[in-house]
């Protein structure tokens, strides 16, 4: 296995949570509400694109408590060297592979193939308040099961 994407990345989450406001906004979206955890780490874009069906709110999170794991697991097999593996360090790669993430939708939208509203389907949040995709797990996906 390879190192994880962006591992050696010195670009601040907040510097790349901006970049992917001004793609989102580039593309559209009509209002971007930003995040903050502990220690003012940026946690979460959401924001709202408006579809034939109305307007929609969906919410970017990021996770980077998996990523140090994922970091902690690739140093242990020598993979990356340790002064990558910290909790800022995490959360600026797990930044930076939203925004390549974003950017790579966004190629796809802009041929047409898709709607904005596909590509961030799983991330579209409910009249509860949660993900399409938390809904989803919440209902052991029975949505998704024949009959």
């Amino acid at each position: 296995m390879s190192p994880i994407l962006n591992y050696t990345t010195q670009v601040e989450a907040i510097k790349t949570a901006g970049e992917i406001t001004a793609i989102l906004v580039d593309h559209d979206a009509k209002a971007i509400f930003t995040e903050y955890g502990a220690n003012k780490e940026v946690t979460a874009l959401s924001f709202e694109v408006l579809t034939p069906h109305g307007a929609i709110t969906i919410r970017l999170p990021v996770d980077a408590n998996a990523t140090l794991n994922v970091l902690t697991k690739q140093w242990q097999r020598g993979k990356i060297p340790r002064r990558y593996v910290n909790r800022e360090q995490a959360n600026r790669i797990a930044w930076r592979i939203v925004k390549d993430w974003v950017e790579a939708q966004m190629a796809i939208l802009e041929t047409d193939m898709v709607k904005m509203e596909q590509i961030f389907l799983p991330y579209a949040i409910t009249a509860g308040g949660k993900t399409f995709y938390e809904a989803l797990v919440g209902t052991g996906f029975k949505q998704l099961k024949e009959g």
